[in-house]
This record gives C-alpha cells, sequence and structure tokens, in this order.
C-alpha cells in the first residue's frame, strides 16, 4: 500500500535521512519518498499506516 503522508516539521536533508532510516526501521523493504519543501513523505510498504506513523513520530517528527 501508498501511504501519503504530511510530516509539518521536516525541514532539510537530515531530517529525510532521519525519517527514512526511521521507516526503514520498521520495513527495510519500504520505498520512501520525501519533499522537505512540501513537507509531504509517501511510502509503499506491507506495514500498517499506524506503525508508520509511530516510527517517524518515535523519530521526532510529527505526523499531521
Amino acid at each position: 500500500m501508498t501511504l501519503q503522508l504530511t510530516v509539518s516539521d521536516m525541514a532539510c536533508s537530515a531530517c529525510e535521512t532521519s525519517i527514512t532510516n526511521a521507516i526503514k526501521a520498521v520495513d527495510e523493504r519500504a520505498i520512501v519518498s520525501t519533499d522537505p519543501k512540501t513537507k509531504r513523505v509517501s511510502v509503499e510498504t506491507q506495514e500498517s499506516e499506524t506503525a508508520i506513523k509511530a516510527a517517524i513520530a518515535a523519530a521526532g517528527y510529527t505526523v499531521t
């Protein structure tokens, strides 16, 4: 499934890396695309939306 999430406090490439690593820790085969300008994160994953959002939150970011 593909998730389209907004991460309101993603601001730079370091944020992109942190978010991607957090998602990959939950699903190592996830395909993650991030855009700090639009604050959008697209995730192709087999994990639940709840698990992906929890991983992003655990990394210190806010999913809105």
